[in-house]
């Protein structure tokens, strides 16, 4: 800006400069022709009164003379008498030109070329100026009179006039430009105060102000800069919030989502789509998708959303990395004002657990239904025998019924375990806790299960701290727990194992393992054996009078406690169960 201000105040100067040189020589020379007309005029006067006074005389007498010496001496200027020819006959001191004999030389010379008129004007080299006038006696020319005045004298006039020129136009233009520097910075100043802020507008400084100082036009100007600086921050902010919601919208969906242009490049993949499918920003943004997605699911779907430019809704079951999940893509095509081609937005639903559910609830149906065809099966099978007949023999009798009591025990319990896993699954199920001491909980459980082990001749182990170790839990419950974890663990165990129950107090935790030489089970298994009526060995359950429940009715009451149950095992090896469970369970309290 301080080059518009250094342009105009040099306009400014220039304009001054010409403008009061211009009128100094007009004024100059408008001083010189008034001062020149006035000097001709005077001299004209003085002329023709000292002719007049010549004339009365009729010859030049020292009477006339002495007056002619004294008019000399007032005018300052060197009287002279001619003859018609011009020759001197008398003349006065005073100036007179440089040279010997020159001045009545030029006298002459200035008669000689105006010897037909009355008045003679004459000027010699810028020294002398010469005025003449003829001199008649009764009516004839009798000579001439010349008043011979120095130049300079109109010179040092001319001096003074141009001195009080520039010096008058001097101190005006002094004063002209001291006025016009603070006139212009008065007027500049808020307009460079109006495009430093303009200046850091375009630089995206939306705080910037200037100051209102004015209600002039540059006022009106800075203020207008300042609403327009407030808006445009408002705006700015506004924009910014819209972007963040947005952005922190799209990031924190649960689900993948993926925007491709209408050129088909990939500008922007949310959070979830690089967590589900591990992707490199760097791999995919600003990439054709057919480059940047790996699945041709996924391609052709996009290929089909582009060529048909309507929503597409398809589950796909895609590989990532060492598993295979489930997804409901749901692709839209992007269509602006004026149905205008924008792109394709892809959302990534993760329905694998739905899946899942959908399995299990499958699978449940089914084995529900098997688990009571078979009690059913088998009581109605033997119920129709003893009515055929088979009731009238004692023997038979009492073996079909004592059957149909073992297995109407089958489906009790199945029924009971069903209704206490409901039970437990149920949104407001409660728990009783209290303070109970667990080696005394576990010595009675080994006393109930000690004749099964018998049976099977396996050899149960507890391994105990020596002091007493109290837990707030819900008794009942905890010793449901580990009649099926050991239960579970004599069962599949061979004859000549070992099950051994191992207690520890880890800080405010305690630590039950359960583990057994059993049959063990695969690694691909151990993820479901908590699912409901899923089995290892299932003919071994089956004989074992097992449900299928009990791993679940475990997880479940464990949860319920706020702690957890975690399972180790090798096939043939055995098998071991870490229960872990809070001390004082501040959360049941």
């Amino acid at each position: 800006m301080n080059r518009f201000r250094s342009r105009l105040l040099f306009a400014l100067i220039t304009l001054i400069i010409v403008v009061l040189v211009c009128l100094g020589l007009l004024l100059g020379q408008l001083f010189k022709t008034f001062y020149l007309n006035t000097f001709n005029q005077r001299l004209i006067k003085e002329t023709e009164l000292v002719t007049m006074l010549v004339e009365e005389e009729t010859s030049v007498t020292p009477i006339l003379q002495k007056h002619l010496e004294d008019v000399s001496k007032t005018l300052a200027a060197r009287i002279s008498i001619t003859d018609k020819d011009g020759t001197v006959v008398y003349e006065t001191t005073g100036p007179t030109v440089s040279g010997v004999d020159s001045h009545q030389e030029i006298i002459k010379e200035a008669v000689q070329k105006n010897k037909d008129r009355d008045r003679i004007f004459y000027e010699q080299n810028n020294e002398m100026y010469y005025y003449g006038n003829s001199i008649s006696r009764n009516g004839v020319r009798d000579g001439y009179l010349m008043l011979s005045t120095p130049i300079d004298s109109l010179q040092r006039v001319n001096q003074q006039i141009w001195g009080l020129l520039i010096a008058s136009l001097g101190a005006a233009f002094v004063v002209i430009l001291l006025l016009g520097v603070r006139i212009t910075s008065q007027y500049t100043r808020p307009i460079e105060a109006a495009t430093k802020v303009a200046t850091e507008l375009a630089k995206g400084n939306y705080k910037a102000r200037t100051f209102e100082e004015h209600v002039d036009e540059t006022g009106m100007l800075s203020q207008s800069i300042n609403i327009l600086a407030r808006n445009l921050q408002d705006m700015t902010k506004a924009q910014e919030m819209q972007q963040d919601r947005l952005r922190t919208l799209i990031e924190s969906m649960g689900s993948g989502l993926i925007l491709i242009d209408g050129r088909g490049y990939v500008n922007l993949i949310n959070r979830a789509y690089k967590e589900t499918f591990d992707a490199d920003p760097g791999e995919y943004l600003y990439r054709l998708y057919y480059e940047a997605i790996e699945q041709k699911e996924v391609v052709t779907l996009i290929e089909e959303i582009f060529m048909t430019e309507v929503s597409v809704r398809k589950q796909i079951l895609l590989p990532l990395t060492i598993e295979r999940r489930h997804f409901e893509v749901y692709g839209a095509p992007i269509i602006g004002v004026n149905d205008e081609w924008k792109g394709i937005v892809l959302v990534f639903h993760d329905i694998t657990e739905l899946k899942k559910l959908e399995q299990m609830r499958k699978d449940f149906v089914a084995n529900v239904s098997h688990e009571l065809k078979t009690p059913i099966t088998s009581i109605k099978g033997f119920s129709e025998t003893l009515l055929d007949g088979a009731m009238n023999d004692k023997d038979t009798l009492e073996y079909f019924l004592s059957i149909i009591l073992k297995e109407s025990d089958r489906l009790q319990s199945l029924i009971e375990d069903l209704l206490d896993l409901s039970k437990i699954e149920k949104q407001g199920f409660r728990l009783n806790p209290e303070y109970l001491e667990l080696n005394d909980l576990l010595e009675e459980i080994f006393v109930i299960l000690e004749g099964k082990s018998r049976e099977k001749e396996i050899n149960l182990v507890l391994s105990k701290p020596k002091k007493e170790l109290y837990l707030f839990a819900d008794a009942s419950r905890i010793k449901q727990v580990f009649i099926n974890l050991i239960n579970n663990a004599i069962a599949y165990t061979p004859a000549g194992g070992e099950v051994k129950v191992k207690v520890e107090e880890v800080g405010k935790e305690v630590v039950i393992v359960v583990s057994d030489t059993g049959i063990g089970m695969e690694q691909d298994e151990i993820p479901r054996i908590f699912e409901r009526f899923y089995r290892v060995d299932k003919a071994r359950s089956r004989n074992s009078g097992g449900t299928g429940l009990g791993l679940a009715i475990v997880k479940h009451i464990v949860e319920a406690h706020h702690g957890s149950i975690s399972v180790t095992s090798e096939l043939n090896k055995g098998t071991a169960f870490t229960v872990k469970l809070s001390k004082e369970n501040e959360d049941l309290q």
